[in-house]
This record gives C-alpha cells, structure tokens and sequence, in this order.
C-alpha cells in the first residue's frame, strides 16, 4: 500500500477540518443545538446541511453519477475521520449511519429506476432511511439465517407479517430496506425489499429507550402485519437477501470504525488539553508519567486503527471482500473508542464526568460500539474460521502481477 493521498484529497480533508472547526464544533458548547436524545437540533442540522453541500462536502460515499464525491473507500477513511471530530459532523454531511450505507448498497445494486425512487430523495437529503433486518428472539441477530419474518409472495406483490426491533433511524424515515423470508431453504431464503413509510400494515411499536445518546429517528420496534410491497421493490433479486446483506455491512461495518476513530482523537485532544493547564501536588498533569503512558498508549492504538481501517478500505476498494481486515478493524476500534473515552475522563477528573466536555456524551455513545454491526465475539468468531481454513496463510502478502 502507498499511504501518500493526493492533492485533491487533501484539500478535501483541509476543507472539512475547517468546516467541522468553525461552523460545528462551537455549536456542542450550546444546549440549544441538541434535540431531546442528545442529537443535533433538526432545525440546525437542516441549516448546516445546505452550507456543506453548497461547500461541496456532500455524498463523499458515492459516484459521481449517484450524486456523490466518488473519494472511495480510502478516500472516506481520511475524510470520515475529520467529520467525527464533532459529536455532530458526520450527519452534517449526510455521511450518518443509516443513511450512509442504505446509499452505499443502493448505488452498487439498485436499479436506475429504484435509483431515481429509493435513492435520490437519500442523496438530497430530503428523505432518512433504515434497515430493517434485526429482530427480537428467537429471530435473527447477528445470524441472519433465523430470521423469522415473511414476506410471502401472492400476485404481484408480497405480504409481510413479522417484528423487527433496535431498526437505527426508523422513527422519522420515509425508505426502508426490508430482510424478510421468502422460503423456508436453507439457501437464498431471504429477499431484501424497499418499501414506503406511507404504505399501512406496519407500525412502530415503541421507540426503544437506550444508555447513550441517539441518532436521529432512535432505535425502534416494529411490526408488520400485512404490509404490501409490490415486485418491483425487491433488491436485487428474490432469495438474494444475504448478498444484499453482505454488500451493504461490509462498507458500514468500516465506515462506523472511521467515525470512530476521529471520536478517540477528540478524546485524546481534550485529554491533552487539560493535562497541559492542570496542575497539583506542584506539577502539571502533562509532565506526570503515568498520564504520558495513557496517552501515548492512545496514540499508538489510534494509529493500529488507522491502518487496520486503511488496510481495509485498500482491500474494498480493489474487489476483495475483505472480511478478516473489516473484523479485526471494527474489534480494535470499537474498544479503542471506549478506551479513548475512559482514560480521557480520569484524566479531566469531574470535569470530564460533567456535561462541560462532550466526554461523557462520547462514553455512553461508545458502549454500542462493541454490539452494533456484529458484537465482538461474532467477530473473533470470523477470524478464528477464517484463520482455521487458511493457516499460515492468513498472514499471506499480496504479490504484485
């Protein structure tokens, strides 16, 4: 790998640092900018969202042709980080879990005509979107293939009757991405489908309250019982569900640790703040050494992150799957993050257990690191096949042609 950036880039990153620095960060020190589940105020958002994209700041995730940047995978890596310094800057420009990866998979597998309907009113920022693939037990978690909600086919169209819950945004979208059964085999049973929030036979039961802070649209319950999607609002194809599924958790899994990292360096940024002014028992906290090893501690597992993200954001944007680099990255960061966290707020004392830093709004955030998009342990999981199929040569070099 060659991590050198181009000039292009770099100008990109500059300009979302300084957008990020100006107009975003000063707005976390005003209880006004947050709504009533710690995030952003819509009427704000809504505000900053126009300048980002009048900047040309907007939709880095997708080609040019979709509306986007067309930065890649790599690209993102460098830009989603600057975004996070911010508790609210990834939404600023519309680069914010769901919608990023319901976009993503859009623009590799829909069609021009689901494009136009599902995707663009995304893109414009006009619309949010979830994915509705979780369900409460004994339905499926992070094995996909227990899923217990149907969509059975009848004419032109299927009828879904079925629970999903913890679905991230889903109070407040208009789209939905939809995993339900079409068959009871054991291969290519599920189908992905797009449906409309205006469309009856369905309901949110609850808004499930959390420990941390919220994205917009919270993480919600749901029911179907007898939602019709008509078959032109399958995804791909019948039975193609878990390649749907694949395709669009492979780049959120990552994108998620890119975010992330740019939340531990703000940890570490205020960490060191405070350390450099704060003084007792006649030396500043900055000079006492068990405060320069959790720090430096800090720094070194910041920058692992940065290259297991780096490796594979290299590995997808070259065609390879990558699944052992996005399982490894998404451990390391996630627990980083709450790391980063912790060690930030012991160093700041009250201080940092107060609401006059964003650290504690980082620290309940960063518990749902270690669950969301695959718990830890079901991705040691993945490793540990991946390194029982392979052997040594799971820690292959790739040769040039």
């Amino acid at each position: 790998m060659d991590f050198t950036i181009s000039p292009a880039l770099e100008d990109l990153r500059a300009r979302i640092a300084g957008f990020v620095a100006e107009r975003v960060l000063p707005l976390e020190q005003d209880r006004a900018s947050f709504d009533g589940h710690g995030n952003i105020d819509p009427a704000l958002l809504a505000r900053l969202r126009s300048e980002a994209r009048a900047a040309g700041l907007w939709c880095l995730q997708l080609p040019p042709e979709d509306g986007g940047l067309g930065v890649g995978l790599q690209g993102m890596a460098v830009c989603y980080e600057e975004m996070n310094r911010s508790i609210f800057g990834p939404v600023v420009f519309n680069a914010a879990a769901p919608d990023d990866g319901n976009m993503m998979v859009l623009s590799r597998l829909a069609t021009p005509e689901q494009k136009a309907r599902w995707l663009q009113p995304i893109v414009e920022g006009r619309v949010r979107s979830a994915f509705a693939m979780t369900e409460p037990a004994p339905g499926g978690g992070s094995d996909p293939s227990m899923i217990r909600t149907w969509a059975r086919r009848q004419g032109d169209r299927y009828v879904v009757t079925g629970r999903k819950w913890f679905i991230t945004g889903a109070e407040g979208a208009q789209h939905f991405i939809l995993l339900a059964r079409t068959s009871e085999g054991p291969s290519d049973a599920l189908t992905a489908l797009l449906f409309d929030a205006d469309q009856p036979g369905w309901r949110i039961l609850r808004r499930i309250g959390i420990m941390g802070p919220e994205e917009h649209g919270g993480h919600c319950e749901l029911e179907f019982d007898g939602l019709e999607i008509p078959i032109e609002n399958v995804l791909l194809a019948e039975g193609k569900g878990m390649r749907v599924t694949q395709t669009r958790l492979a780049p959120a899994r990552l994108t998620h640790c890119m975010r992330w990292l740019g939340l531990a360096r703000r940890c570490l940024e205020i960490a060191q703040d405070y350390a450099q002014s704060r003084e007792g028992f006649g030396i500043r906290l900055a000079d006492r050494e068990s405060v320069q090893m959790m720090m430096g501690d800090l720094a070194m597992r910041i920058e692992i992150g940065r290259l297991l993200v780096m490796k594979a954001a290299w590995e997808l944007d070259r065609g390879s799957r990558a699944g052992p680099q996005i399982s490894m990255a998404k451990i390391h960061v996630a627990n980083l993050l709450h790391d980063a966290a912790d060690r930030a707020i012991q160093i700041n004392g009250a201080r940092g257990y107060s609401t006059d830093t964003v650290l504690e709004w980082i620290y309940r955030y960063a518990r749902q690191a270690r669950l969301v998009d695959g718990a830890d342990e079901v991705h040691k999981m993945v490793l540990s096949r991946h390194l029982a199929g392979q052997g040594r040569d799971f820690w292959s070099w790739q040769v040039s042609a």
